[in-house]
């Protein structure tokens, strides 16, 4: 990060616009958003999305803001997009009021080995739980799909911004 300089968070926020729930995110959805929402600038990337990024990103490591979710009382949620080789993936992100981590999970997206290809769809509901459903296929004959391998797991937004598995 270039030395001493600093972006507000809600400059931040600004790039993520609030959109209403429910919303689905599939393999393209990422292409609308970036269609209609300006990239984000290397600093903002730097300050608010590496710190949390847990995999090494290399040069080829592409962010697209999607959007924020609307009506959080005490926290701020925002879902990104990032692509890296062979794993593409949507994360959702809260933070505090003044922009301090809360937590954030990986929600939906591609992921290949090179073996099998893992692809899950998440759609985010009014009510804030999150229903994720996941499949597998050979990456040798991407066009057959074995619909044994699909699972579902649900997840919810909590009012403290915390994200959590549920039954």
């Amino acid at each position: 990060m270039a030395e001493g300089l600093k972006v507000s968070f809600a400059h931040f926020l600004a790039k993520f616009p609030e959109l209403p729930l429910p919303i689905t995110l599939g393999e393209d959805t990422h292409h609308h958003f970036s269609l209609h929402n300006d990239p984000l600038p290397t600093l903002m990337i730097e300050q608010f999305i590496v710190p949390l990024e847990e995999e090494e990103l290399d040069e080829l490591t592409e962010f697209v803001p999607c959007f924020r979710l609307s009506d959080t009382v005490d926290f701020q949620a925002i879902v990104y997009w990032r692509a890296a080789l062979m794993n593409y993936q949507y994360i959702l992100a809260t933070f505090t009021k003044k922009g301090l981590l809360i937590d954030h999970k990986v929600i939906a997206g591609v992921f290949s080995d090179g073996k099998i290809i893992t692809q899950s769809v998440a759609t985010l509901t009014e009510d804030w739980k999150i229903v994720v459903a996941s499949g597998l296929t050979n990456a040798e004959d991407p066009l057959f799909y074995d619909a044994s391998s699909s699972t579902t797991y649900r997840l919810l937004l909590q009012a403290d911004g915390k994200v959590v598995h549920i039954v």
